[in-house]
């Protein structure tokens, strides 16, 4: 089909044009309007306050507003799966956690390969785990523990808030590493977890310090070692897991992903701004209330982060033919 000279000239003109309406597109300062970090966790949850804690910051600092939009379901994927499939232009974040590397080899059939699709923009805090008792079980160490578990094999209970939860997978990977038989009981969350333990209905688990702390320091539960390669900031007179069990470590964090192909400056400049708020001293106070420790790394630290305990949960729902609900 043969076009008029004027009509060919124009489209031409239009074409050549296009490279730089692209590029004066991304010219445009970021962020040009509202930023969502999608949470798939409920509100009020230990990861939403992270993320609204954040979210104010860099608010405040790029001038847009930072806003939480909370997907709770299916452990996480229903909110990953969303940011996958959003634009990759940085105005859609997933805040990140422990969940989404245990996830990838608990679920056969994700829409999404995680490691591939979300892009790693930036570390906020670990969190340990304590491995705690009720206190009328009759050991003080985890060495006793071990002696006590294997003396009563299936006659003890593991509590976790459930199945492919970082409690659980802590505990799998307790198994696994020591040989002793723990009945494995998930519930719906942390909360009715930790009720049945602190009636004796449980008697063991392996719970993250905010929830904890408070029962470990009145006496209603017994710490026996945080499972970080370090003490714990919160439980500071607490061994820890690896002066019992060599090479033993198990934890939870958070952080900020983004949809693959995100611009490199963009993910540049979160991290930038991230790392200053994790540096300013009333977040850092904040988080230290949480019981956390601030991690504070670049895109691709908390990438490898991410990889090594992909790589290591995976080794652990495999030996505990752990399936999800």
């Amino acid at each position: 089909m043969k076009l008029p000279r004027r009509t060919f000239l124009h489209l031409a003109a239009g074409a050549a044009a296009l490279p730089a309406v692209s590029r004066m597109a991304m010219a445009q300062p970021y962020p040009s309007r509202p930023v969502r970090i999608i949470v798939g966790q409920a509100a009020g949850s230990g990861s939403d306050t992270a993320a609204r804690l954040i979210g104010q910051w860099l608010s405040e600092r790029l001038g847009q507003q930072f806003i939480i939009d909370n997907r709770p379901g299916a452990a996480g994927n229903i909110a990953t799966e969303a940011v996958v499939r959003a634009l990759p232009d940085g105005h859609t974040l997933l805040l990140v956690n422990a969940g989404n590397a245990i996830n990838a080899t608990l679920y056969d059939k994700l829409n999404f390969n995680f490691i591939r699709d979300i892009a790693p923009v930036a570390g906020i805090f670990r969190v340990p785990q304590v491995m705690e008792v009720n206190p009328s079980v009759p050991v003080k160490t985890v060495s006793e523990f071990i002696a006590y578990a294997k003396a009563n094999p299936g006659k003890v209970n593991m509590a976790s808030a459930g199945i492919g939860s970082v409690h659980h997978v802590a505990g799998e990977l307790f198994k696994f590493m020591t040989g002793v038989d723990m009945v494995h009981v998930p519930y719906r969350g942390t909360t009715p977890a930790l009720t049945d333990l602190l009636a004796g209905q449980a008697q063991v688990m392996f719970d993250v310090t905010p929830s904890s702390t408070p029962h470990i320091r009145a006496g209603k539960l017994r710490a026996l070692a945080v499972t970080t390669s370090t003490r714990a900031d919160v439980l500071p007179e607490i061994p820890i897991m690896g002066d019992f069990v060599p090479g033993y470590e198990a934890s939870a964090w958070l952080g900020f992903g983004a949809p693959k192909d995100t611009p490199g400056a963009i993910i540049g400049m979160l991290n930038r701004e991230v790392n200053a708020g994790l540096a300013d001293p009333a977040i850092k106070t904040r988080i230290a209330d949480l019981g956390g420790t601030v991690l504070a790394i670049s895109p691709a630290e908390f990438g490898k982060l991410i990889a090594d305990e992909t790589e290591k949960w995976a080794k652990v729902v495999k030996f505990a033919n752990i399936k999800p609900e």
